[in-house]
């Protein structure tokens, strides 16, 4: 993971949001919203595309300046003085999609089941990466689950596979979390499924760095986490659905 450095001035940082591309389309009206068939199945909205309502940073109050609401787009804008936010509500078994699009080398991630018995999100929360599959330096690919699970290789391209739009585009993700399966889908492209707590999952932690972090990915509801201090990435239409374990 990357060093955190010194924040920057309110200047800079002032600045720089005034520079942020506005990723502004046809359907920005329609962006952050809830159609009546999704708040009939019982989704929730996440983020408003006004505020910070229903976030905050990792066992803080309030949200650091490196973070901002522009164009109905909740931005890391300054990693330097962002750090990682979490949701305020605590959810277990859901189906969370969100659409994020990534700096040049930047590196993100969606972090769930976070709980504040940790010093980081990634010491309880397992991690779904988010990065710039081009030029990021983590070898962690978008998509996969953090030192833990990747895609199988790609029949067509003969290498590991990657359903990414380049830099400057919108992605789709959708993760699932149940009881019985997990799924990291991205662009409608499934990635892999793994449980929970599995004897596999347990194997596969017990030879990762997540070995040494006697919370990692025991509790069975927490936060949802955004990473922050790896580069600039803007997310909208965060939405979730509640799934009730059988």
């Amino acid at each position: 993971m990357a060093t955190r450095m010194t924040p920057t001035s309110s200047t800079v940082l002032a600045l720089l949001a005034l520079s942020l591309p506005s990723f502004a389309c046809a359907d920005e009206a329609a962006s952050n919203t809830l159609t009546d068939q999704e708040k009939a199945a019982g989704w929730q909205l996440l983020f408003n595309g006004k505020d910070f309502t229903g976030w905050h940073n990792f066992r803080q109050d309030g949200i650091r300046p490196g973070w901002v609401v522009k164009d109905g787009m909740l931005v890391c804008a300054d990693p330097h003085n962002a750090g990682d936010i979490v949701t305020t509500g605590e959810y277990g078994w859901f189906e969370l999609d969100l659409d994020y699009n990534i700096s040049v080398a930047g590196n993100s991630g969606i972090m769930y089941h976070v709980t504040n018995a940790g010093g980081a999100v990634w010491a309880t929360g397992p991690e779904f990466q988010l990065e710039d599959n081009v030029k990021a330096a983590d070898p962690v690919r978008c998509g996969w689950l953090y030192a833990l699970y990747q895609p199988p290789i790609d029949p067509a391209t003969g290498k590991t596979l990657d359903a990414t739009k380049p830099v400057g585009e919108w992605n789709h993700v959708r993760l699932i979390l149940s009881p019985t399966k997990c799924e990291h889908i991205i662009n409608g492209v499934s990635y892999f499924t793994y449980v929970l707590g599995s004897d596999d999952f347990n194997a596969r932690v017990a030879k990762s760095k997540f070995a040494k972090m006697p919370g990692f990915a025991k509790a069975e509801k927490g936060f949802i986490a955004l990473q922050g201090d790896h580069g600039s990435v803007s997310f909208r239409n965060i939405k979730l659905l509640p799934i009730t374990a059988p």
